[in-house]
């Protein structure tokens, strides 16, 4: 296996990203439906890269860094986008907030981690937050196509519960770094 196939999927989700931006702002037909897939895909690529670093031992300095930062990337670039697009409800500004900002905590805690030398890996709840983002953002681009027929904002409703599951994370986080953060 290749050393840097992680680091190159790590990379691709980030070149991805500026075309689910384009798709927004020229508004051709179905831009969201072609923003979705490249979102997906990107997604998808991020659970790919772990399982193949982990796996195959590939594990790099590069991916521990820009591993988590790509993942913020994409998904705080397409909520941005999906909170433009009137699709959050009335608390969308709000629950950007939220997310962005327990983006910023957990990287903060992140950087105080590196410089120590540790490495804090993701936990079970910051794991389903993250999907609970990924299908609740891809149900929003995709105008929720199963629930629609019963007016149900699944992809609102999962976004939601991914800000409860994002402050339960992040309160997680820091409470088991609460001795890294002391010094």
């Amino acid at each position: 296996m290749n050393k840097n196939v992680p680091n190159i999927l790590t990379v691709a989700r980030i070149i991805m990203v500026p075309f689910v931006i384009l798709f927004y702002y020229l508004q051709i037909p179905y831009w969201n439906y072609y923003a979705a897939a490249i979102f997906i895909i990107a997604s998808l690529t991020d659970m790919l890269d772990g399982m193949i670093a982990r796996k195959y031992n590939l594990v790099s300095n590069f991916g521990k860094l820009m591993d988590p930062m790509a993942d913020k990337v994409l998904f705080m670039v397409a909520l941005i986008i999906v909170l433009d697009w009137g699709k959050l409800g009335v608390l969308g500004p709000i629950v950007v907030i939220i997310l962005l900002a327990r983006e910023f905590l957990i990287s903060g805690v992140r950087l105080v981690a590196a410089a120590a030398g540790v490495v804090i890996p993701a936990g079970k709840v910051g794991k389903w937050k993250t999907i609970c983002q990924l299908i609740g953002i891809s149900a929003i681009l995709l105008e929720n196509p199963i629930f629609s027929i019963w007016n149900i904002p699944f992809g609102e409703i999962l976004i939601y519960v991914s800000i409860v599951l994002s402050v339960w994370s992040c309160v997680e986080y820091i409470y088991h770094s609460r001795e890294l953060l002391k010094g």
